[in-house]
């Protein structure tokens, strides 16, 4: 970096604290101090619904342990077979058909497979557990990975920000819902779910209705919205006193809220310029019903929060059991796909083809917001090497059921903490040297900079003869 640069950087990180510290002034503070550490560490969580086929994650030159050696078939729901942890560097193979969307960073990208969640099954869907890593399918029991890293690296007006494409369960009537929804995934606490934005208009106005109003409509706003709060918390104090201490407790939640309303929006004010600067262009596809149109919008309001520092943390829920992908040709829902392994499922597909064009749609979708990522220069590197993208399903196995083998496609590196570029495949479900998805996410959390426990989430009593402490090491750089 050059003297100048360097000097302009450390005055504007000097002046950072009348923007309240901003994380795009703590990203030049830290960068000013050439510190790759204090950089910005970034997640995004993609969490499609009825399993990731593990079948075609492998790469070409490696031994293939989700196919029967007897007939040829994909072990579907089954384990891998039996055999040795694997560890490969992904440089000097070919990637699968399926991954040909994310070629572009093999240096970047690791695939995991075989982490098991056997504690916290449920019957379509592990709900709050596929993040939690609790028995907590419909009420969520304990926070989730994606809000715990938000709390503590989010610096910006949204701890956590989640959008989903929700409806239906199942296949009857479906039809994606132009508000908030709870698709039973994200939690910041017991008791306590996100609601996910469905819209994504409104997900454009809540994140970036700055940008399209004039100073003055801004400054109205603000105040209107500060009187408003000022009323309600003096009017729930008022209530309060007239509250059992049972009620009151309660009571004391739903008054946070008013806090939090107002530290999103003193938050949002101090982001002016770079909500401006980067907010997408709203269009009228941002109403559009079909999911392909959906899920992109959804992946583009995800980069310019991050890229705005609206967030650094993002939980995307691009379908459910019930969405019909008919903008790929496909007839059937995402479950009756499921059930559909050989026999042919629409556009003369079998279930395995189109469940591999459902997935390729995902990843070219996270291809393309690593290029945005990608795009803008962070530190030493760009926003990407400080990201980590996390693909994953909210059950294990081809479909609903089959929690002993859950695969994982990193795409990023989190500031050199992760050691990417890798296959890794952990021995089978209650082999020796078996590992879960509580390892993987304790991988997340040291990443992060956070304070480590040994386990994450409920025990799994069947795994009791394995060490299952402390993050996966083969992870960590």
């Amino acid at each position: 970096m050059n003297s100048h640069r360097r000097r302009f950087l450390k005055q504007a990180s000097l002046g950072s604290a009348s923007l309240g510290l901003s994380p795009l002034m703590l990203a030049l503070r830290a960068q000013a101090a050439e510190d790759q550490i204090q950089l910005p560490k970034r997640f995004v969580f993609v969490v499609k619904s009825s399993g990731i086929d593990k079948f075609n994650l492998v790469p070409e030159q490696l031994e293939n342990h989700y196919v029967d050696t007897k007939d040829g078939k994909k072990l579907g729901n089954r384990a891998r077979r039996l055999g040795p942890k694997v560890n490969a560097s992904l440089a000097d193979l070919t990637l699968p058909e399926k991954l040909q969307p994310l070629a572009d960073w093999t240096d970047r990208l690791t695939i995991i497979q075989s982490l098991s969640g056997e504690g916290f099954r449920g019957d379509h869907t592990c709900g709050f557990g596929a993040l939690s890593c609790h028995d907590s399918e419909r009420i969520a029991v304990a926070p989730t990975i994606d809000c715990l890293l938000g709390q503590h690296l989010s610096k910006g007006p949204y701890a956590m920000y989640g959008m989903a494409m929700n409806g239906r369960l199942l296949e009857t009537g479906w039809k994606p819902e132009q508000s908030y929804c709870y698709p039973n995934l994200s939690a910041h606490a017991a008791g306590k779910p996100v609601a996910y934005q469905a819209s994504p208009r409104k997900a454009f106005l809540e994140l970036f209705g700055a940008a399209v109003a004039t100073p003055k409509q801004l400054e109205t706003k603000l105040a209107l919205n500060g009187n408003l709060l000022d009323f309600l918390t003096e009017d729930a104090k008022r209530i309060k006193t007239q509250l059992s201490s049972r009620e009151k407790e309660r009571f004391e939640r739903y008054t946070d809220s008013f806090n939090s309303l107002r530290d999103i929006e003193a938050k949002k004010a101090r982001l002016i310029d770079q909500i401006q600067e980067h907010a997408p262009t709203m269009t009228d596809r941002y109403d559009a019903l079909a999911p392909s149109a959906r899920i992109e919008s959804h992946f583009e309001i995800a980069s310019a929060a991050l890229i705005a520092g609206l967030t650094n943390v993002i939980t995307l829920r691009p379908d459910t059991l019930g969405v019909k992908y008919s903008d790929l040709g496909l007839s059937n829902s995402v479950h009756a796909i499921g059930h559909l392994d050989t026999n042919t499922a629409s556009n003369g597909w079998t279930g395995h083809q189109a469940r591999q064009q459902i997935e390729q749609l995902h990843l070219t979708q996270i291809g393309q917001l690593a290029s945005k990522l990608d795009a803008v220069p962070e530190g030493n590197g760009t926003m990407l090497d400080n990201t980590l993208i996390v693909y994953m399903s909210c059950a294990g196995g081809d479909h609903h059921g089959g929690q002993a083998d859950w695969p994982f496609i990193l795409l990023g590196g989190l500031g050199n903490k992760l050691n990417m570029g890798r296959y890794l495949e952990y021995p089978k479900y209650q082999e020796t040297g078996h590992r879960t998805i509580a390892n993987l996410y304790l991988a997340f959390m040291h990443a992060a900079g956070m304070a480590t426990p040994e386990t994450f989430g409920q025990f799994d009593p069947s795994l009791k003869h394995l060490d299952l402490t402390g993050p996966l090491e083969e992870l960590l750089a």
